[in-house]
């Protein structure tokens, strides 16, 4: 292996702090991510409906920042793999930590999302039932309104002046 310049060094040491730094903000948003869905959880299982709105415009924001995040670590990464040869063992440890607590998160993630998921349906299921009993125990169910009744009507009339 060729010794690397000291120019190389450095470009090699300032692409794995980027790197990292990237990394550490998608952690901190994944855990941002997972808390809001852990809430959201709560939300759900005691039918707050304007909460469970809020919960899901922040999760929105929070998506729209992943994903503009992931738009930048993926180049970072491949000039990350480039430069692997040449960075220090420590440093690159702790790359590869980040990655591995980035992968338990979107598992977390995925998992609490799916439980959501089932949670909601479960309750708009229920949601769905109680309006059909509503429907079945009005007391004006198939009775026809007073108002719509055709009642016999006078077909002459007759004016005094």
């Amino acid at each position: 292996m060729a010794e690397l310049s000291k120019e190389e060094l450095d470009e090699r040491v300032a692409i794995l702090k980027r790197f990292r730094k990237l990394l550490e903000q998608q952690r901190n948003k994944f855990q941002e991510y997972l808390f809001v869905l852990e809430s959201q959880e709560g939300k759900i299982e005691i039918e707050d409906g304007d909460s469970i709105v809020a919960h899901a415009e922040l999760e929105n924001q929070i998506v729209k920042n992943l994903a503009s995040l992931q738009k930048v670590i993926i180049p970072m990464q491949s000039m990350y793999k480039a430069i692997v040869p040449g960075v220090p063992v420590a440093d690159n440890a702790t790359v590869e930590q980040l990655q591995l607590d980035l992968a338990n998160l979107q598992k977390q993630v995925l998992a609490q999302n799916e439980r959501n998921k089932n949670l909601l349906q479960s309750q708009m299921g229920k949601i769905k039932n109680q309006l059909g009993n509503m429907n079945l125990m009005n007391p004006y169910r198939g009775r026809s309104s007073v108002y719509s009744e055709k009642a016999a009507a006078g077909s002459t009339i007759e004016f005094n002046v």
